[in-house]
């Protein structure tokens, strides 16, 4: 006798539905990338948080947002998972797209990148720790680091509105359902007033 319906999908069938879960996933994670790099450009960032508006700064956002991101995909189960190292690579491939842009040649690209990665990973783990903890703190101290560190970035005030942004919006992530998450979507939360200096 010949397969029936109730023996389900053969190899076929099989190849076809992860090749259309893999192109879903792909779909997801460039709107995904789309929802994070509009949250690093909200104009409150720049203008009331200090952030240099400069390739360094908008740079820093970026991965700042999408480290949060990653960091609720990775408690989502294995298809968040697959989406947060979706969304890894394709911010990897935007940035070397970047770097030959700006006219780093292709003999120190790979290096270039890798080693943009290596410092992303780094920075994300910081930022999970001091969240993790609940100590904003940490958050401001990591902002202290690296957004502007040369003077040019947020001043003390600022930075400590930064930082609760930055919890805010973690916290914000950690309720909002996975699935719109999974469907490419950030829900943010609403953007957060300086503090007044006395």
């Amino acid at each position: 006798m010949g397969a029936t319906q109730q023996d389900g999908p053969g190899p076929l069938g099989r190849w076809r539905q992860r090749r259309a879960a893999r192109l879903a996933r792909r779909e997801a994670a460039h709107r995904l990338y789309g929802a994070v790099v509009a949250l690093a450009r909200q104009p409150h960032l720049y203008a009331a948080l200090g952030v240099p508006d400069d390739v360094d700064g908008r740079f820093e956002m970026v991965a700042l947002h999408a480290a949060l991101v990653m960091r609720r995909l990775a408690l989502g189960g294995a298809d968040a998972q697959a989406l947060g190292q979706e969304l890894f690579d394709l911010m990897f491939a935007d940035i070397d797209r970047t770097l030959r842009e700006l006219g780093v040649g292709d003999l120190s690209i790979g290096k270039r990148v890798q080693a943009v990665a290596a410092t992303f990973l780094a920075r994300a783990s910081a930022l999970e720790a001091a969240l993790a903890a609940g100590d904003e703190a940490a958050v401001g101290e990591i902002l202290e680091r690296n957004v502007g560190p040369d003077g040019r970035g947020p001043d003390p005030v600022q930075r400590a509105a930064l930082a609760r942004h930055i919890v805010a919006l973690d916290a914000h992530l950690a309720t909002a359902p996975i699935s719109e998450l999974l469907e490419g979507r950030v829900p943010a939360p609403a953007a957060p007033a300086p503090e007044q200096r006395r």
